[in-house]
């Protein structure tokens, strides 16, 4: 289905990162994995695919991304899907009482990287004639909870983004979604909940799943959507 097409998955060393990588590698695509250091990423594929890159990037610079995403481009001659996985979770805390630390570490991570990533792909897609962008917002981005007031805002504003970016970029061929997931099934969130019903939350592969629908020729009239991916949770 993804012969012959470019992937830049960001986040690609964590648990879903990893599910979308191999979602589109299966697929046939050569895929560009991204994530914040060499060892993650050694970590997460031990055994790396020759016709695929694994690059360091810190997606909250933006000249970071410019100047990892720019040698893709020029290595590889196309980007066919941005697939914006990398973001972070933290709670605790009341509005109130929220360091500007935790303020930044939220935006910067779920919400510019997007703004990051899209600076240096976007007027290549624009050139090339088209392109799909995937965000990752969250279910937990339809309304407000208590001690999560900066994670559920950062991710409210990924909603936001991805239907500015759509309305923007529609006309040129280029679809950008995002999906809003539910509770991921993975090892870090089993270890921290681990009395939850966890046949209730959703696998990492069932997101690929729906991730690679959007970057698919099947989503081609979908834009600025927000699909809700939330299992029984």
């Amino acid at each position: 289905m993804f012969a012959g097409k470019v992937v830049v998955v960001t986040g690609a060393a964590g648990a879903l990162g990893r599910a979308v990588f191999e979602y589109f590698a299966t697929g046939g695509a050569r895929v560009v994995a991204l994530d914040y250091s060499h060892e993650l990423l050694d970590s997460a594929y031990p055994v790396k695919g020759s016709m695929h890159q694994y690059q360091e990037v810190d997606l909250t610079s933006r000249n970071s991304c410019q100047l990892v995403l720019s040698k893709v481009i020029d290595d590889l001659g196309r980007t066919d899907v941005l697939c914006n996985i990398a973001g972070g979770f933290l709670m605790g805390e009341a509005v109130h009482e929220t360091s500007d630390s935790t303020w930044d570490f939220l935006f910067n991570l779920n919400t510019r990287s997007i703004v990051n990533t899209s600076s240096v792909v976007v007027p290549h897609m624009q050139q090339q004639g088209n392109g799909k962008i995937v965000n990752i917002a969250a279910k937990a981005a339809t309304q407000g909870f208590a001690n999560m007031g900066a994670y559920t805002a950062s991710k409210a504003a990924v909603m936001r983004l991805t239907e500015a970016m759509a309305a923007e970029l529609r006309e040129q061929q280029i679809n950008v979604n995002c999906i809003m997931p539910g509770t991921i099934d993975t090892p870090r969130n089993r270890e921290d909940m681990p009395e939850a019903d966890h046949g209730k939350w959703v696998p990492p592969s069932q997101l690929a799943s729906v991730i690679g629908f959007l970057a698919s020729d099947a989503a081609i009239a979908v834009h600025g959507a927000a699909i809700p991916v939330d299992g029984l949770s």
